[in-house]
């Protein structure tokens, strides 16, 4: 190894974290290609007893080190967290299954029982989806707790082969009576539209532990997401719920509100950019007036939403005790509107609740306020995303 090469590994090895069983990499910026070029990082994995946590975000890791690497965990038995996202900038996606097939064999040889898989931000796709999946149907995965997946383009494909191995772990783990009890789902910017959704839709109903589900930015309309909605319903445990930027329409608006109604847990909503439109923010208004105690943020930005509608939703929110922000940005309410919401909620000394941006221009004539058409909406501002 050149000298050079030697100094900047000894920079890295300086930013490594150890402590409570957690041996982290993460940010190295290192390209691993080979076993050699690995060597640094298998020997503090062999030297490190009782890890449960790996963490080699940041990295790009081929197959051949992934293979040595996948070596050195296969007696790791009290491995729990792995934190195994972006690593495969820069990689052929051909060289991404067989380095996922490794380290999960490894995994599954070990014994480990996860509680933690993230595997965001490698754009692995359907075929990616299909190496990890015998690790998801593994006793491996019958405790997991949390899967995250955000970012790696899995497409309807891998949505439905994602879906199909949830459901085999769930089955066969009852089996065993230790049932899967998923907490935490993650899988925004997957594109897995309706056909995904509604194969996980059917996983969820199965599992019905959930207690977070993020999904933004998947291509689904309402077809997903009240198929999505009547699966939360068997989840009354779940306490976020971020469906940004994907289709609602009135019809999926009026099905998530009817969900809504059941899950007395919820704390954050985010419908931002949904298109839920007025009949659609009518109905989750209902929804929430009638129940939800517990709710601390309610996104419903950029939904075609006109001023009624908007004003039934903060009169809705207005004694929630625990309401920490409501955004009704980018909606068709007009200054009448937004004077009406600002004093709903300063005479509940909610003003803080309401995140509202200054219009970018005034609009030349006010002298006869009304609503703007669905397609120009009076108030346009940058939305507030809840994670």
């Amino acid at each position: 190894m050149a000298s050079e090469d030697i100094s900047q590994l000894a920079d890295s090895l300086a930013k490594t974290q150890v402590g409570g069983g957690e041996l982290s990499f993460k940010g190295w910026g290192k390209k691993l290609n080979t076993a050699e070029a690995a060597a640094e990082i298998i020997k503090q994995i062999e030297e490190f007893e009782g890890l449960q946590a790996l963490r080699l975000e940041g990295n790009t890791i081929g197959v051949e080190a992934a293979q040595a690497i996948a070596k050195c965990l296969a007696n790791k038995k009290d491995l729990e967290n792995c934190h195994w996202s972006d690593m495969f900038t820069g990689r052929l996606r051909s060289e991404i299954p067989p380095a996922l097939i490794s380290l999960g064999d490894a995994v599954k040889n070990a014994g480990a029982q996860l509680k933690l898989l993230d595997l965001s931000d490698n754009a692995f796709g359907p075929d990616g989806v299909s190496s990890f999946e015998t690790l998801l149907k593994s006793q491996a995965c019958y405790s997991l707790r949390e899967l995250r997946l955000n970012n790696c383009g899995m497409g309807t494909g891998g949505g439905k082969i994602l879906a199909a191995a949830l459901s085999e772990c769930h089955s066969k783990s009852r089996a065993l009576g230790r049932p899967l009890a998923l907490k935490v789902f993650i899988a925004g910017r997957n594109r897995l539209e309706n056909e995904g959704a509604i194969a996980l839709a059917d996983a969820f109903k199965s599992i019905g532990t959930l207690e977070e589900v993020h999904m933004p930015q998947n291509g689904i309309n309402h077809e997903g997401i009240t198929a999505l909605a009547k699966a939360f319903t068997d989840n009354r445990r779940l306490r976020v719920i971020n469906l940004n930027d994907n289709t609602f329409s009135e019809e999926g608006a009026i099905a998530m509100a009817e969900t809504l109604r059941t899950l007395q847990n919820i704390e954050y909503i985010n419908f931002g950019d949904c298109l839920v439109r007025s009949k659609g923010a009518q109905a989750i208004a209902e929804a929430v007036e009638s129940g939800l105690c517990k709710l601390k943020e309610l996104n419903l930005s950029f939904g075609e939403i006109k001023k009624d509608a908007a004003i039934a939703v903060a009169e809705a929110v207005k004694h929630k005790s625990l309401l920490e922000k409501i955004d009704l940005n980018g909606n068709c309410l007009g200054e009448e509107g937004r004077v009406h919401l600002r004093k709903i909620f300063d005479g509940q000394n909610k003003s803080d609740a309401l995140d509202e941006e200054d219009e970018a221009e005034e609009e030349e004539d006010r002298g006869t306020e009304k609503e703007s058409p669905v397609d120009e909406p009076q108030h346009i501002v940058k939305p507030t995303v809840v994670n």
